[in-house]
């Protein structure tokens, strides 16, 4: 008997066929040493997640993400870009109006700083229908309904009283479809902020189905979602800012309307202290059937 070390271990043996069995027991010793760390990597094999593969767009331009976004958030930048173009027609219509009202009051007041009573200025602007033509003819209007009266503090009061009402009017007009930009402005970012939590929504529900972290596989989920919040920006930040233009704008029509309307009473105003006392009757008469 003999003994041989066999891969680490003291085996006995026999002398006869000591180099073949001792060659054995090495390759039956490796197969086991082996076998424990595979069968290891195996059962770790098994227990890890498994990953998800996303086929990621290959168009990630802003159509390319709305196409791929999901339906509600589709919506909420068809809203957005619905409110962006209301936006800038409200902005070039209005732009136009205020213009052109601007232009015509002041027009108007120079031609109203060269007359000399009311019948010559319901007259001179019987062809326009502005904003100074309608102070005139309110004025001589009442002076004619009150041409039997004595006393010139009441119709003054009365002519004044039209003229107030006439202007609050006017600016009134003058004001419809601004109300839409101040919407537009208040709530378009919180509809695109509205987008944008669903769409992350969306984003962190497909990280937990697909059991990966991989940034690759969520973000054009988030992008598109982001890009909610960009639209919603770019109708509500414009918005803001005409809103604004359009309101100092107006301002200053309201204060070239509350010249005019000073100019026309300081006319009539003028005509009833005259010492002759007498009203203007007919010459009133004769300019508002002109002007009709």
């Amino acid at each position: 008997m003999g003994s041989w070390t066999v891969c680490g271990r003291m085996l006995p043996f026999r002398r006869e066929g000591a180099g073949a069995i001792g060659a054995s027991l090495c390759v039956a010793a490796a197969i086991v040493l082996l076998a424990v760390p595979l069968s290891a990597l195996a059962q770790e094999a098994a227990d890890a997640p498994v990953i998800g593969t996303a086929t990621l767009p290959r168009d990630l331009s802003p159509w390319g993400m709305y196409l791929n976004a999901d339906p509600i958030v589709k919506a909420v930048l068809i809203g957005l870009a619905f409110a962006s173009v209301a936006t800038w027609t409200v902005w070039l219509a209005k732009s136009i109006e205020i213009l052109v009202a601007n232009r015509r009051v002041r027009a108007a007041l120079t031609i109203l700083a060269r007359v000399r009573s009311t019948a010559e200025g319901v007259e001179r602007l019987a062809r326009g229908p502005g904003e100074v033509s309608e102070f005139l003819h309110a004025a001589a209007a009442e002076q004619q309904l009150s041409e039997d009266s004595s006393a010139p503090e009441g119709i003054k009061e009365r002519i004044a009283s039209r003229l107030e009402r006439i202007e609050a009017a006017r600016a009134r007009r003058m004001l419809r479809g601004t109300s839409v930009l101040a919407t537009i402005g208040a709530t378009a970012p919180f509809v695109g902020l509205f987008g944008t939590v669903w769409g992350i929504m969306n984003s962190f529900i497909g990280i937990s189905k697909s059991h990966t972290t991989n940034l690759a596989v969520v973000a054009p989920g988030i992008a598109e979602a982001l890009l909610a919040t960009a639209f919603g920006l770019a109708a509500a930040i414009p918005a803001v800012v005409i809103y604004n233009m359009f309101a100092r704008w107006i301002a200053g029509y309201r204060a070239q309307l509350g010249d005019a309307s000073a100019e026309v009473l300081r006319l009539a105003s003028r005509e009833l202290d005259q010492p002759a006392a007498g009203m203007p009757a007919t010459s009133l008469r004769r300019a508002l059937s002109i002007a009709e």
